[in-house]
């Protein structure tokens, strides 16, 4: 069964922490270069592969006890916050992409999938997903958050990216997703003294 409340809470927070991120330039980069449909199956998938990868984890982490589970996650989420707010800026899109040869479906897919498989492994929206895991103990509905936040900011990099870093600075974004964070992680450390 699947907690629309999860769910809900999980795209908020990875929306947020990936708007600003690599990947929403990269995946801007290369919706100018080749047919965005091809782009957004190569990046659709390698997210999926991450989201499942991260809540694989954060469900063993389920296995220690609840008191070290929220002692953990809290102390992750106030470090990811830390990222967030020590950050200098989001890349500046200067990556270079190896252009496919063509502009058939496989090799710009694969480019696309190629390039967010390397950039994502080990990023903080995967750390978040697996603590948002390990918290809320439903694999399910937090990886649907997840992949559909992912998806979201890959869509809107691929789609319309400039359009909406003229219109919101991507400093507030940032911000936002640091608050964001910092409360997640305050609550978590909350529960772990309290319980």
């Amino acid at each position: 069964m699947i907690s629309f409340t999860v769910t809900a809470v999980v795209f908020g927070v990875v929306f947020l922490a990936e708007l600003p991120d690599k990947t929403a330039l990269a995946g801007l980069v290369l919706g100018t270069r080749y047919r965005a449909s091809y782009v957004f199956a190569g990046v659709a998938a390698a997210f999926a592969l991450h989201v499942a990868l991260a809540v694989a984890a954060g469900s063993v982490l389920t296995l220690l006890p609840q008191q070290i589970v929220h002692g953990l996650t809290g102390v992750l989420f106030l470090g990811g916050a830390a990222v967030l707010l020590m950050q200098k800026g989001a890349a500046d899109g200067d990556e270079e992409v190896r252009r496919p040869e063509n502009q058939s479906f496989w090799k710009v897919a694969g480019a696309g999938f190629m390039l967010i498989l390397v950039a994502e492994f080990g990023d903080l929206t995967q750390i978040m997903t697996a603590n948002l895991a390990a918290r809320y103990d439903d694999p399910l509905s937090v990886g649907l958050g997840a992949v559909l936040a992912l998806w979201a900011v890959a869509g809107l990099g691929i789609v319309g990216g400039r359009a909406l870093m003229k219109r919101v600075p991507l400093e507030l974004i940032t911000k936002a997703a640091a608050v964001l964070m910092l409360g997640l992680g305050v609550w978590s450390l909350w529960e772990a003294v309290a319980g």
